[in-house]
């Protein structure tokens, strides 16, 4: 098998189970991609879902919890697209370190969803954590008194990462 062919069987094998968005789907979709967050993240943006509806904001879940195989399959196309590891991990983190692997991260649409988030999230410990990723919320829990933390560039700067 060549190498074209192992990364086209690789990216056809991985699906909703690995963490793949179906289309339409929310922070409240029975799905691994959202099912796998850590239960605390979950009700957050649950909570912080069913209030932004007031405002006629829906969350839409771009991306949410990884398999290890997915992230690492996102991993390889970002030095692909962006020519070295060194500038994929301002996008990607591998496998080991990232946050969707374990639950911890997830990226939300559309912009109005965004938006809202930016103005309001901290009140449900909901922070965006990347300045080049402004769909890319996490769960600070001290957050809620405190506000969010300072925000990285980009994931390289993140010393969680390193």
């Amino acid at each position: 098998m060549t190498r074209s062919e192992a990364a086209t069987t690789t990216a056809t094998a991985l699906g909703e189970a690995d963490g793949a968005i179906p289309p339409g789907t929310t922070v409240f979709s029975n799905v691994p991609a959202v099912a796998n967050l850590d239960p605390r993240f979950r009700v957050a943006l649950q909570e912080a879902a069913k209030d932004a509806v007031a405002d006629g904001v829906e969350f839409r879940v771009n991306s949410g919890w990884r398999s290890p195989a997915y992230q690492n399959h996102l991993r390889r196309k970002a030095i692909a697209k962006y020519g070295s590891e060194e500038e994929a991990a301002r996008w990607v983190a591998t496998a080991d370190k990232s946050a969707h692997v374990r639950g911890q991260a997830i990226d939300l649409g559309p912009a109005a969803a965004q938006a809202w988030l930016s103005r309001h999230g901290a009140r449900y410990g909901l922070c965006q954590i990347y300045r080049n990723e402004p769909w890319h919320y996490e769960l600070r829990p001290e957050a809620i008194e405190h506000g969010c933390p300072p925000m990285y560039a980009d994931p390289s700067e993140d010393p969680r990462l390193n």
